[in-house]
């Protein structure tokens, strides 16, 4: 009967390697949820039960992505830090070489109560400071939207903005008073970044690659004699 086949059914999407979960239009799993196919670095990442990513090295894809938006779930632990290359080189490091790294960091961890504000999560690192307050607890699943589109770079965390920045009204010095010579890189590779002992989690990953011109829904242009009521982003207009 129906009711004696639920809790296979439940069983069996719950164990399901998240790569393999119905995807949203446009986006394809970055991650099979099984093994490194598609990726390079692999050094002491490995993969974990329930299709997670545990990145401990310098993971980049194997090919290069230019306009595109990158969904995760990711599960930092207590002082856990890591960081996602953009439009990064095959080699060096992804922060300087790259476009940027943006950081992956337990933004309450009890190493960092004394960081420079563009070291925090979801920060464009030494260049543009994320907004704060959005992160859940350590070892707590957040959810995030890194959308690369031209120069600009926007972040969702856990469905807030934290980060949204035309990089081409950005100019030298930057914030930590580095030299980025990638920032204005036009494609190249994704990266996982780990940097310190331990690993941080990752399940979920898929990309969707866009045009140019692209924006998302929020932005777009009204039909003709609408107005937006709300702009997916904050309760402005409404009480």
């Amino acid at each position: 009967s129906v009711a004696d086949l639920a809790p296979i059914v439940e069983q069996a999407v719950r164990t399901a390697p998240p790569a393999l979960a119905l995807l949203e239009d446009g986006f394809v799993p970055l991650f099979n949820g099984m093994d490194f196919a598609g990726w390079e670095g692999i050094g002491s990442s490995v993969v974990k039960p329930d299709g997670i990513l545990s990145c401990a090295s310098q993971l980049r894809t194997v090919r290069d992505y230019t306009n595109f938006v990158l969904r995760f779930e990711v599960r930092i632990p207590p002082n856990g830090n890591n960081g996602i290359g953009i439009r990064c080189p095959v080699e060096g490091d992804a922060a300087y070489q790259g476009m940027c790294e943006l950081q992956v960091l337990d933004n309450e961890g009890s190493d960092y109560k004394t960081l420079k504000p563009y070291q925090y999560h979801g920060s464009v690192y030494g260049i543009v400071p994320a907004v704060r307050g959005h992160q859940k607890p350590a070892d707590a699943w957040n959810f995030e939207e890194i959308r690369v589109v031209g120069t600009r770079i926007t972040v969702l965390l856990n469905g807030f903005v934290i980060t949204d920045v035309d990089t081409a009204t950005i100019a030298e010095p930057f914030m930590d008073h580095k030299a980025h010579p990638g920032f204005h890189n036009k494609a190249g590779r994704i990266g996982l970044l780990g940097h310190h002992p331990g690993a941080v989690d990752y399940r979920n990953l898929r990309v969707k690659e866009v045009a140019a011109d692209w924006v998302p829904a929020n932005e777009a242009p009204c039909p003709r004699g609408f107005t937006r009521l709300y702009d997916g982003q904050d309760l402005k207009g409404w009480k």
